[in-house]
């Protein structure tokens, strides 16, 4: 097989005869799993993939867990072991860097990774979270609301608010899509305060991953190695999970349907795949395996790479056509029954018993399985995997910024956007509500004011009223008591008689004296 045909992988001894071990590029879509304990070279053969695929001009993105893939950016320095292996293999080994772009959901050690909260849908934002089956039916309902008011959901902020609206309205709301329980609202609040301490917020926002940025090929036609930063994330295994998957699932949805290809569209390799699966519900595992059996036919070719395949549940480890394996520790019984399960995954070999050779392994080999011409799996073999022309080993601090400072994203997405969305929306509101409230009360508070100045003024009226009655009291008992005495109206007996008998005499004598003059005119 050409090289242009397949990606060389090593050489296998077969029948006392080497025979060169390739990874058929038109099945490569198949998927696969690299598999071994620590320290068994796990992490060259995924380099030694990725610049593989690079050369052949296919995109590939790839997880650093422990730093030393970012030396896939470096062009190699050969150590004289590294020369001999490879003259034994009968191969030149060419320096050479492979064009790499470095992402780091945090944008420390690359150009930050963002998308947004309603990218990431609740399904996978209740993985994240850690939350249980009635808190994810909640947080369903928040992104209803979300849908149906017209509210943006960019960052944690947004969801922090539009949590904070629903719980307000939960009444309202609950009458509409089911009841909305306060103690949930505050399990989900919790949770977020919890992702954003592990750093999440970071991941959620503007401007969001573009995925056209990451399906790149260089000016030579080879394919851009997209290498994440992931020794920080691995503290956050739900982020770092949920995070892939999440890209798998953009791949899935928005590449179109192009069938088997001659060569992949994007690979993509899944380092510590165990974390993808553990505490998993059943629903998300159903969801990974339905997104690794039909994204082959967008071109996408996963690889999962961990310590044993048992990490990864049997419904989606059938669908991994290329299989290399690396040496397992088998001391325990545990470790036993999985290192018989990883060598019973494989077409057996006559030559050799496969549960005897992985145990066995050197560093540096590994029992592979490859999909031939045909789509079926190939013998296992024994193979000595060939070293990388790029660096074993990390990229130090100048040469990643270097490879930034060249990236052909540099400047797109290291300044965060911060437009309007709902935690913007509903704090106007809020603030228009708090504004009406405030000016409710203020007229109120006016009114109840100006009740309280009439009443006020009443009892002032009424005080001075009786004041004023008071003094004028006062003043009449005080000029009584001015006033001379006033003399006795009543009469005593004796001045009743004396009176009677000057009345009387006063009537005798004027009677008297009428008499007399009527008397002398009558004479005349």
């Amino acid at each position: 097989m050409s090289a242009t045909d397949g990606l060389f992988l090593g050489w296998t001894e077969d029948d006392g005869e080497a025979h060169a071990r390739h990874l058929r590029f038109d099945r490569a879509n198949r998927h696969g799993v690299i598999a071994g304990a620590t320290g068994t070279g796990k992490t060259v053969t995924l380099q030694i993939l990725a610049q593989g695929f690079s050369d052949a001009g296919v995109p590939v993105f790839c997880a650093d867990v422990k730093g030393d893939l970012s030396g896939i950016a470096v062009a190699g320095t050969p150590s004289e072991k590294l020369v001999a292996r490879a003259e034994g293999m009968q191969l030149t080994l060419t320096p050479r860097a492979a064009p790499t772009v470095f992402w780091d959901l945090y944008g420390e050690a690359g150009h930050p990774v963002r998308t947004t909260v309603s990218e990431i849908g609740p399904v996978l934002m209740a993985r994240m979270l850690g939350l249980n089956e009635v808190q994810e039916g909640v947080l369903s309902v928040v992104f209803h609301v979300a849908d149906t008011e017209g509210l943006l959901l960019l960052d944690l902020d947004d969801l922090r608010a539009l949590l904070v609206h629903v719980g307000e309205n939960a009444e309202r709301i609950g009458r509409e899509v089911g009841h909305v329980a306060p103690a949930s609202i505050a399990a989900i609040q919790r949770s977020l305060l919890q992702l954003e301490q592990e750093g999440g917020k970071a991941f959620f926002g503007e401007p969001a991953l573009r995925l056209e940025d990451l399906i790149r090929t260089s000016l030579d036609g080879r394919g851009q190695v997209n290498v994440l930063h992931a020794a920080r994330l691995m503290n956050s295994p739900r982020l770092y999970s949920a995070f892939l998957l999440w890209l798998l699932s953009e791949l899935f949805e928005q590449l179109p349907e192009i069938g088997d290809p001659e060569k992949p569209r994007l690979v993509f390799f899944f380092d510590e795949a165990h974390l993808l699966f553990d505490d998993t519900p059943k629903a998300l595992v159903d969801k990974v395996e339905q997104v690794v059996r039909l994204i082959r036919s967008k071109g996408v070719g996963v690889y999962f790479v961990t310590q044993n395949p048992a990490d990864i549940p049997d419904s989606v480890l059938s669908q991994l056509g290329n299989r290399i394996q690396h040496a397992l520790r088998a001391y325990t019984p545990s470790e036993q029954k999985g290192l018989r399960a990883a060598a019973g995954s494989f077409r057996p070999n006559p030559a050799f018993d496969t549960s005897e050779a992985i145990p066995a392994l050197g560093v540096g080999e590994a029992v592979v399985s490859t999909l031939d011409e045909k789509g079926a799996p190939s013998m296992v073999a024994r193979t000595r995997i060939r070293p990388p022309d790029s660096r074993l080993g990390p990229a130090t601090e100048p040469e990643r910024a270097a490879v930034m400072a060249a990236s052909p994203v540099r400047g797109v997405y290291d300044t965060p956007v911060d437009r309007e969305s709902a935690h913007e929306i509903l704090t106007a509101r809020r603030g228009e509500a708090d504004a009406a409230e405030a000016e409710a009360k203020a007229a109120a508070d006016k009114a109840k004011a100006d009740a309280l100045a009439v009443k006020e003024a009443e009892k002032a009226r009424i005080v001075r009223e009786k004041e004023e009655t008071r003094i004028r009291r006062e003043a009449e008992r005080e000029a009584r008591a001015r006033a001379p005495a006033r003399r006795s109206t009543r009469e005593t007996p004796l001045e009743a008689a004396t009176k009677s008998v000057l009345r009387t005499a006063g009537s005798t004598l004027t009677r008297e004296i009428l008499r007399g003059v009527l008397g002398g005119m009558r004479r005349r």
